[in-house]
């Protein structure tokens, strides 16, 4: 309801002829669909099982440095994310449940809307810096607007006032992509390696970002951004690897692709799923598709290797539609993640090449007369 009257409001505020309607518009709809709902969900405590997860995982990393439980009795208690999640989840272990503000405050929402936002104006201030042959990206304000208008639609609003597990992750790999778009390996490899440590879901991208700074910033480039994401992944998640890794491994891998010991609740009607339901025989399908989307993509990345942030989104996000459509177990919510990635690369645009001075003349006069030839000697 709150949503429909911020649209409604926004629309009137973008058909009136005034010089800031379109601002007015843009703030009318963030406070209809996102602010409002957000506040009234976070302060009434009413959100999906995923906020819980990482309430609990943020706890348990405190206890035991680890957030996954080693005997989960019901499906409440697996953590099917991986350590770095827990993150998200430790203001609710520091500061309680006790008093509206630490209530709020601890709300692993807040932290990852906060996430995602951060994530967000780090890659718009990125792609604002020029490099050697490209300029820097232009329409400022435009862009603002659209990028607001973007926040305030239903593919963003709606898992930011009711999840928000994946928004941090998608702004951490659009973050990374605009880092190796603007040839900034060791940011790039940051960025990536903080994304691999939340969902194994990030891990693509490493070949996304990897194969875009090979094609701008060369091999050496590309090597060392994978160095630093690789190694930094491997930082993140090997001490709860050590302590509990029969549980990493049955909660992250298995139970998400319904081999756990659990039913995953992430069930809509994709063709991954729908194979897997014909029994062993169409879950080793569902599987072996997948295998092959994926080293479709993995190929096209070798022939036609991505030359910019949008391209590479696109990459990006077939690869990711490719996994969430054929995978054993998923949700129609999870495409809204490639979805952000593409929108996001053209909102924020790249970089534009400077066209060449020789590319375009412009005349502004007549051309000259050529001076008369003198006529020979004795010729009339």
């Amino acid at each position: 309801m709150s949503a429909c009257l911020g649209y409604l409001c926004a629309a009137v505020a973008a058909l009136s002829a005034r010089p800031r309607g379109r601002a007015v518009s843009v703030c009318l709809a963030l406070c209809g669909a996102v602010v409002v709902p957000f506040v009234l969900l976070v302060l009434t405590g009413t959100a999906q099982s995923e906020v819980g997860v990482i309430e609990r995982s943020g706890l348990l990393t405190l206890r035991q440095a680890t957030p996954y439980l080693p005997d989960p009795q019901t499906v409440g208690e697996v953590t099917p994310y991986l350590p770095g999640m827990a993150v998200f989840g430790l203001p609710r272990a520091v500061l309680g449940e006790s008093g509206p503000l630490p209530g709020l405050l601890g709300d692993a929402r807040l932290w990852c809307a906060a996430a995602f936002l951060g994530c967000l104006w780090a890659a718009l201030h990125a792609m604002r810096r020029p490099v050697d042959d490209t300029s820097a990206v232009g329409g400022g304000a435009s862009r603002g607007y659209a990028v607001g208008a973007f926040l305030a639609s239903p593919a963003v609003a709606l898992p930011l006032c009711v999840s928000g597990v994946d928004l941090p992750l998608t702004g951490l790999l659009f973050l990374a992509l605009a880092f190796a778009a603007r040839r900034r390996p060791v940011s790039a490899g940051l960025a990536l390696a903080a994304a691999c440590s939340l969902k194994w879901t990030a891990w693509p991208a490493v070949a996304v970002a990897v194969t875009l700074l090979a094609h701008h910033g060369g091999i050496r480039a590309a090597v060392r951004a994978a160095i630093v994401a690789v190694g930094g992944t491997v930082l993140l998640v090997l001490p709860s690897a050590l302590l509990s890794p029969g549980p990493l491994v049955q909660q992250v891998f298995a139970f998400p692709i319904g081999r756990g010991p659990f039913e995953t609740p992430a069930a809509s009607p994709l063709p991954g799923r729908l194979l897997a339901d014909l029994g062993p025989v169409g879950w080793y399908a569902a599987v072996a598709l997948l295998l092959a989307g994926g080293l479709g993509v993995f190929v096209s990345l070798l022939v036609r290797p991505p030359h910019g942030l949008v391209s590479a989104a696109d990459r990006l996000a077939v690869g990711l539609c490719v996994a969430f459509l054929l995978a054993p177990a998923g949700r129609f919510g999870y495409l809204a993640l490639p979805v952000t990635l593409a929108v996001l690369a053209r909102l924020v645009g790249g970089a534009h090449r400077k066209e060449p001075a020789h590319d375009l003349v412009v005349r502004t006069s007549r051309p000259a007369r050529p001076a008369p030839v003198p006529a020979a000697r004795g010729a009339r």
